[in-house]
């Protein structure tokens, strides 16, 4: 068994699941995926992953950026990103449920095993105030997901919890999503990482919603790496915010010794790729936002580290002066506004 733990820097690029891309404004299917519609995401997902690549070219993260994406439409995009050295990741869990399981069933291990990423992630939405035969079965398939990437796989565990409220719970503070994140999901995240704990499951990151209090994310650190998990490390998750809140999130969050970094996606793509889908902008023109944004992250997760860690940042060029090297050398703008590439 391979020790529990990564507290290394990390900025992590996720788009993975197909739920997000069908949904509105990106591309509003309600039907099921069609071959045709399968190959828009795909396309949308190669411009992401272009961004990114921009964005570590320019000096964003360097050895610290990674993705997260699906094997299914993502699979040549994980095979070049670990070519490059990238941190790679690859969901386990069946999109769109309320409840974990496995996307493959019991084959799960021969696909986490044909993709080898360096995090398998597993989603979950556990409530500890919740149904109970419901979180009892999540806790049973995490265990044996935790336990087999123990004991048989090279990749580790990236556990990405998320606190929904329950009815009553958000009755109580009269239907007040702010005065739930602030006042009582905090305290529930604590107990439902005590609970995974308690049942076995042992990631070596848990990506948490984000916090808008210090002393919540140390509380959170704390619950991380109780009892000798003292290399467990914890991230930021952009839960699709608009910048303003994800950055105060990351702000707040960098400052405590025990959080590593940031899983941000829709964030840092989504209206660029309504701007794309719509002609508004070409693809080169995507990429450079998609960069640029990410590259945004980094720098203010960086700017926030502790004051110990100072001496670990780097200065990097801007994507901007990235983006004027690349036309000089290429002898012409790349930003346009052709066509973008993406099915109707």
């Amino acid at each position: 068994m391979k020790f529990i733990g990564y507290n290394r820097p990390l900025y992590l690029l996720p788009f993975d699941h197909h739920d997000l891309f069908k949904q509105h404004p990106l591309f509003g299917w309600q039907d099921d995926l069609t071959p045709s519609h399968s190959a828009d995401i795909a396309q949308a997902k190669q411009v992401i992953y272009d961004g990114f690549k921009v964005a570590v070219d320019a000096g964003a993260a360097g050895e610290n950026a990674g993705v997260l994406v699906d094997e299914e439409l993502g699979a040549d995009i994980l095979r070049d990103a670990k070519a490059r050295g990238f941190v790679t990741a690859c969901p386990v869990e069946k999109s769109g449920q309320d409840e974990f399981d496995f996307d493959y069933g019991e084959d799960f291990a021969k696909h986490i095993e044909a993709v080898q990423p360096t995090f398998c992630k597993a989603l979950v939405r556990y409530n500890p105030g919740g149904d109970f035969s419901s979180n009892r079965r999540q806790l049973l398939r995490l265990r044996r997901l935790s336990e087999y990437l123990q004991r048989h796989s090279q990749s580790r565990f990236m556990l990405e919890l998320r606190v929904p409220p329950e009815k009553a719970q958000l009755a109580q503070l009269n239907a007040n999503q702010r005065a739930y994140d602030l006042k009582l999901r905090p305290q529930l995240m604590l107990l439902a990482i005590h609970q995974l704990q308690n049942c076995g499951i042992e990631p070596d990151v848990w990506s948490i919603e984000g916090l808008d209090r210090r002393e919540d994310c140390e509380r959170i650190v704390a619950a991380a790496r109780r009892d000798g998990r003292d290399n467990v490390g914890c991230m930021v998750l952009g839960r699709g915010e608009d910048e303003d809140q994800v950055c105060d999130w990351l702000m707040t969050a960098a400052g405590v010794s025990g959080f590593i970094g940031f899983a941000v996606g829709r964030t840092i793509f989504r209206e660029t790729l309504v701007n794309l889908r719509a002609q508004q902008i070409g693809r080169e023109r995507a990429v450079w936002e998609i960069a640029r944004s990410f590259q945004k992250l980094a720098d203010i997760f960086e700017r926030f580290l502790p004051s110990e860690q100072g001496g670990e940042r780097r200065s990097r060029n801007s994507i901007r002066n990235y983006w004027d090297g690349l036309r000089q050398r290429r002898q012409g703008s790349p930003v346009s506004n052709r066509s973008t590439g993406l099915g109707n």
